[in-house]
């Protein structure tokens, strides 16, 4: 086969089975030589050969204007269709030109992580402090309560952590580079053993962020006992997926725009975040064949790609899928999810047996308002800077910790669900919320208090147990609610 990345100079009808159309203009095309694979689906290579090409020319406005659509919906058939993509393609300019006053402006709304201050959710809510200044316990809820709990106009400002600058100089003691390469940059990064005492300390009491990068690397590591060697052979294992075809492109292409928009990173169509997501999810698709590609990968690479190049992204993924549960959450029929709910149905049931009640009472599965926690590990229920902090946790401990956010939430709002006043409606529309703590440490303290808590762990890996024999007996259809 022939290359296949000209445009015609009036636009054809569909192309020929087994070719593509390009959507770069010719007069800007590089001399990237990309064919697509045998039995490649002419759609699939499309994009592929798009985001190739881009990833050599680049965007005009990359972060700041919105970019032109050039794979979901081919280019139009006219000449201007064909100028504006053209037009949207960055030159030699780009990246040394002054910023336009309206860049300015858009650029001092972000807030410390690169967010759009602007509301990006339908219902937020507070998630109280007050409830969880009580350890988990077994109670009886008050059914006097209102059923709904008061909505937010808007999240509150993303401020620095208290005692952030004194937390940096700690974990700049407690971080130590264990390998580095030949242009001395960090190639690894371990802790201290004299501070092993303190990690677990320290990694619920928050990362300070300009450390999150090295930490993150540094848990994940000491999780999945990775050392260099498995990590070069997973950045060669995402270099050679570049070139592969997936059956799974077109649809994460579809899904690339919209994940995480609101980010600076992602806002522009095509620019250097949103090419990047499309690299690391093809080469997740690639990496497990039971999993392939689903949605709730999407905010979870994305978050990653704040911190880390995508080589390494990829290698997070994979290690995340392979060590942290995530396989068994993205295979087919999610059976790490239903493994997950059905053990927080079981704390539930013992220590809030009102709230277990309440939910069988108005017929509320647990799968209606908790996949998306589980599926996205809180990425799209949280603010960002909270969602950092059970990922501090999360890459610390393992998947047990989501099991005890979702209980924390439940714990949190108890007696509205159970309030004599709630319904169906009532109890899911506050489930299905975006929740803003009221204060991230107690949060935190009290899931720190309950993952540390002995005979709550060991219960837990019983109901694990429990959950795999009705699998193996058939007999979990019945067990959840």
């Amino acid at each position: 086969m022939s290359p296949l990345l000209t445009v015609p100079s009036t636009p054809a009808s569909s192309p020929p089975r087994g070719q593509a159309k390009s959507s770069i203009p010719s007069s800007k095309q590089s001399q990237l030589s990309l064919v697509p694979s045998e039995g490649e689906d002419p759609d699939a290579f499309h994009v592929r050969s798009t985001y190739a090409q881009l990833d050599l020319i680049g965007v005009k406005g990359d972060g700041v204007d919105d970019g032109v659509e050039r794979t979901r919906a081919r280019l139009g058939g006219s000449r201007a269709s064909e100028l504006l993509a053209e037009g949207a393609l960055a030159d030699e300019t780009e990246k040394t030109r002054d910023l336009t006053p309206k860049e300015r402006e858009l650029l001092a709304s972000l807030d410390r992580y690169g967010f759009f201050v602007t509301p990006s959710h339908d219902r937020l809510i507070l998630l109280p402090a007050a409830p969880l200044r009580k350890s988990l316990a077994r109670v009886a809820s008050a059914t006097a309560a209102p059923a709904s709990a008061p909505l937010l106009r808007a999240p509150p400002p993303s401020a620095a952590p208290v005692k952030e600058r004194e937390r940096t100089a700690k974990w700049g003691r407690m971080l130590i580079a264990e390998s580095r390469d030949q242009g001395s940059n960090v190639e690894l990064w371990g802790i201290r053993l004299s501070k092993e005492p303190k990690l677990r300390e320290r990694t619920f009491k928050g990362i300070p962020d300009c450390w999150r990068s090295a930490a993150w690397e540094a848990l994940m590591n000491r999780f999945t006992k990775t050392g260099r060697r498995e990590l070069r052979q997973l950045a060669e294992e995402y270099r050679l997926a570049l070139d592969q075809p997936s059956t799974y492109d077109v649809q994460i292409d579809l899904d690339v725009p919209r994940t995480i928009s609101g980010h600076i990173s992602f806002r522009t169509r095509y620019g250097q975040g949103q090419r990047s997501l499309f690299h690391v999810l093809h080469g997740l698709s690639l990496h497990c064949e039971t999993c392939g590609y689903c949605q709730g990968m999407g905010p979870i690479a994305a978050t990653l790609l704040c911190y880390f190049d995508p080589e390494r992204v990829y290698a997070c993924l994979v290690r995340l899928h392979d060590a942290y549960s995530m396989h068994q959450i993205f295979s087919p029929g999610f059976p790490g999810l239903l493994e997950a709910i059905y053990v927080q149905e079981r704390i539930t049931e013992q220590m809030m047996p009102d709230v277990y009640a309440a939910f069988k009472k108005h017929m509320i599965s647990t799968t209606s308002y908790a996949t998306k926690w589980y599926i996205t590990l809180f990425a799209n229920s949280v603010p960002f800077q909270a969602q950092l902090r059970l990922w501090d946790a999360f890459l610390l401990e393992g998947h047990d910790i989501f099991v005890v956010v979702a209980i924390a939430i439940v714990w949190t709002y108890r007696d509205h669900i159970t309030s004599s006043s709630a319904n169906f409606e009532s109890v899911l529309s506050l489930l299905s919320s975006f929740f803003v703590p009221e204060d991230e440490n107690a949060l935190l303290l009290w899931i720190e208090k309950v993952i540390a808590d002995k005979k709550v762990r060991a219960d837990m890996q019983t109901w694990r147990q429990d959950w795999r024999r009705l699998v193996s007996e058939g007999k979990d259809g019945s067990a959840l609610l």
